[in-house]
């Protein structure tokens, strides 16, 4: 059993992380919160006795075999400083750092006291990703293309009209998993963008990976939270992939045409394969992928074999996200 001590009791945290811990065999020993509400709310859920409203104080508890944070970017950065200097490991919710420097500043300190530090970008566990994955590491072939979009509503990143928040809480997601599914870094990158005001923003970015691929990602905030945001294409020869909303893959290859067949049938080789979540069924259904990353995360804490993302990965997706910020222009 890890025992973790856990800066931010926030909605993020409360719903989507703290939940899948116990199930990945980690104890929450200690909390922390500045908001004394949360971190109190927090503590009689899982029964915690250890609360505190510094990340000093948390990180100075006795018995921690880890540090978990979902908080603010900068905090991030402080926190996890903090955490490495006591030779903790550290998990943190994407993204590291306000800015590419402070996400090699953490890796750097990772380095130095060989432990750790992992980020929570679970686009690559949403069950629908992971599947699309597996499958353009069997037989598809050479990645040549890959359109995306994904998109949210100026209202929530409310008074941020220099969107910082929407670039790093939002666009940072794809930053890094673009380069994951089309497998390859970024190597080139432009865009074009339309702000038909203050707070509204839609811009299509071309790029370029290191191996070979091109594709345009859509990113902005000029669509409704309460609709359908996310798309993904990966194109093959004569093969693609499409993943709709995390929740919808199809798998489309080279069927013959079956209108002029009489005896024409479903191939298992050639036609659609699709998946789709069984949400009817008693089960724990991980389409966001929380879970898959938090048991990759365990994993990792424990030290065993993990896929879990790194501080490196944060750092490639600042990279990519500055890079991304200054081509837009905005």
């Amino acid at each position: 059993m890890i025992n973790i001590g856990w800066i931010g009791c926030g909605r993020h945290a409360s719903q989507m992380l703290l939940p899948q811990l116990a199930r990945c065999g980690i104890r929450i020993a200690a909390v922390c919160d500045v908001d004394a509400g949360a971190a109190e709310r927090t503590a009689a859920h899982y029964g915690v006795t250890r609360v505190v409203s510094d990340f000093h104080d948390l990180i100075a508890t006795p018995g921690l075999d880890a540090i978990g944070m979902a908080v603010g970017p900068d905090a991030h950065r402080a926190a996890s400083l903090a955490a490495l200097s006591r030779g903790l490991p550290v998990f943190m919710e994407k993204p590291p750092a306000l800015d590419l420097a402070g996400a090699k500043e953490i890796a750097e300190a990772s380095r130095a006291a060989q432990k750790p530090v992992y980020v929570g970008f679970m686009k690559r566990y949403a069950t629908g990703n992971r599947i699309a994955k597996n499958v353009l590491e069997g037989d598809f072939g050479p990645v040549l293309g890959l359109n995306a979009s994904y998109m949210t509503a100026p209202t929530y990143f409310a008074g941020e009209v220099d969107y910082s928040g929407f670039y790093l809480h939002h666009c940072v997601h794809y930053m890094d998993l673009v380069p994951w599914l089309g497998g390859g870094a970024i190597t080139e990158m432009s865009a074009r963008t339309i702000e038909p005001e203050p707070g509204k923003i839609l811009f299509h970015l071309s790029v370029a990976l290191a191996n070979g691929a091109i594709g345009t990602v859509q990113m902005g905030t000029v669509q409704s939270r309460g609709t359908p945001m996310e798309f993904v294409q990966v194109m093959g020869d004569h093969k693609r992939l499409e993943i709709e909303n995390v929740i919808h893959v199809a798998y489309y290859r080279d069927p013959p045409f079956k209108a002029d067949d009489p005896a024409a049938t479903l191939a298992d080789a050639a036609d659609t394969l699709s998946w789709t979540p069984n949400f009817t069924a008693a089960a724990n259904e991980d389409f966001k992928g929380y879970h898959a990353l938090m048991t990759a995360v365990a994993a990792g804490l424990k030290g065993e074999a993990t896929d879990a993302p790194t501080i490196d990965d944060g750092v490639a997706a600042m990279a990519n996200l500055e890079r991304m910020i200054s081509v837009v222009g905005r």
